[in-house]
């Protein structure tokens, strides 16, 4: 069925085939918040799962093959909603596909959403995850609110996603993998970078700058695009904004003083002086001004924004501390492309100059590693005492010559080594001092709260 075609009205009850993930999750919360049932299916029970069942959705953790819960079974009310990470011979999957359902990947039914609301995309290769959920914590604490689709959990709202039944104003992360973006109608939306990343789906980075090119073009005529300075995507009504340079929003003069980290503002209206940011790091500051640049376009004070920017405490797995001590802190951090790694190391070595840092890095795609491979050794390079873990898959098969021993061949830290996941602990966990970083976008997550306890057991 053709979602463009599809009245999200027409349905009372949603089913869900992989509902574990981070956002499929929240379209499941969604529905729930609608007074809708939801039920589905996932592979395993995980802490995320466990909550949503706390929330009311029921939940299964075993193929149901030629069925699916009998209430769900009314083809004309039920909405189907999948994820491509689930086998094309998954036996519920083939049921709905044999019967008659409507049945419609995530990002279809997110642009079904974007379509019966004012719809405020953030897209790009890198923060996509910090900046959405900053601008719908920024909305939230306005007048205005918004309900929120996130790529992560938000520390503020300790979910994924956020529910008003009165905002007009939906946020939601664009996603560039599998041309996902391009089902959206977003009024406005900002565009954080563009540098390449996924060349397994796009091919080359002319394909993929004419991905990103394709989605502007969706941006509603009356609405308007919010983009960093080195983008050079346009739309009728364009406003830029970046760090230290002639963009239409400005920013310059970042200091972490006394515990806060803050910076100044150039915007068209004037100087904002003093922006406080209730997270730090120079990506974040970058992210913090899109967001100062949307909401001012929508109209929202200076005193609204300048608050919820002070009040935002963050996206878990996105510099998120675990342990901050006189001698040692810890930070896990999402990173997982050159350009991010980059920006982490930038801004740890901007609050904490001078101090070692050791980190546990987890290579994510075979793909990505061979893409990026010279960029990625340059990046962690930086690194004083690096630990590499094997790459992690996903959804790839190995690619001949592409491991992490290659990549650590190529690195010209002094202290560097590849080991397992257990044997990482064990090594990092002898560092009394310094800066101690895990980064990557894999199941590098598992060793955090292990290696977080033995730490403080020091």
């Amino acid at each position: 069925m053709n979602p463009f075609e599809t009245n999200i009205n027409q349905f009372d009850r949603a089913y869900f085939i992989g509902a574990g993930g981070i956002g499929m999750s929240a379209l499941a919360r969604y529905f729930n918040s609608l007074g809708w049932r939801v039920a589905g299916y996932d592979k395993t029970s995980t802490p995320l799962t466990k909550i949503l069942e706390k929330e009311g959705i029921e939940l299964h953790y075993e193929d149901l093959k030629h069925s699916i819960p009998q209430y769900f079974q009314n083809t004309e009310k039920t909405l189907i909603v999948y994820t491509p990470a689930i086998p094309s011979d998954f036996g519920e999957l083939a049921y709905v596909r044999m019967n008659g359902f409507v049945l419609l990947k995530r990002s279809q039914v997110l642009g079904m959403i974007t379509r019966n609301s004012k719809a405020l995309g953030v897209a790009g290769t890198h923060g996509k995850t910090t900046t959405s959920t900053l601008l719908a914590h920024i909305l939230d604490q306005s007048k205005y609110k918004c309900n929120a689709f996130l790529g992560g959990i938000s520390t503020n709202f300790n979910s994924n996603f956020v529910s008003s039944k009165t905002s007009e104003y939906t946020v939601i992360e664009a996603d560039e993998f599998d041309r996902s973006f391009l089902q959206l109608s977003p009024f406005a939306s900002i565009v954080t970078s563009t540098d390449a990343d996924h060349l397994d789906v796009y091919g080359s980075n002319d394909t993929f700058q004419e991905g990103f090119q394709h989605y502007v073009e969706l941006i509603d005529t009356n609405g308007f695009l919010v983009r960093h300075k080195d983008v050079t995507l346009n739309h009728t009504q364009t406003i830029s904004y970046g760090l230290n340079s002639g963009a239409d929003y400005t920013g310059k003069n970042l200091r972490f003083e006394q515990g806060v980290f803050m910076f100044d503002v150039d915007t068209p209206t004037g100087l904002w002086g003093n922006v406080t940011l209730g997270i730090p790091g120079i990506h974040n500051a970058e992210n913090a001004i899109s967001c100062i640049a949307l909401c001012s376009e929508l109209g929202l004070s200076e005193t609204v924004i300048r608050a919820g920017l002070a009040s935002f405490a963050g996206v878990k797995r996105r510099f998120e501390y675990h342990i901050k001590k006189d001698t040692l802190t810890y930070i896990d951090d999402y990173a997982h492309h050159p350009t991010e790694i980059n920006a982490l190391i930038s801004s740890v070595k901007l609050l904490y100059p001078g101090e070692k840092i050791t980190a546990i890095f987890q290579p994510h795609l075979f793909s990505r590693t061979r893409d990026f491979m010279l960029d990625f050794c340059t990046e962690l390079s930086e690194i004083d005492d690096l630990v590499l873990l094997p790459i992690y898959p996903a959804r790839e098969k190995p690619i001949p010559g592409i491991t992490s021993e290659k990549l650590l061949d190529n690195i010209s830290s002094a202290n560097k080594q590849l080991l397992s996941a257990k044997e990482a602990i064990e090594y990092v966990t002898k560092t009394r001092s310094g800066i101690i970083l895990t980064l990557g976008a894999g199941d590098i997550d598992r060793i955090v709260e292990p290696l977080k306890l033995t730490l403080l057991k020091q």
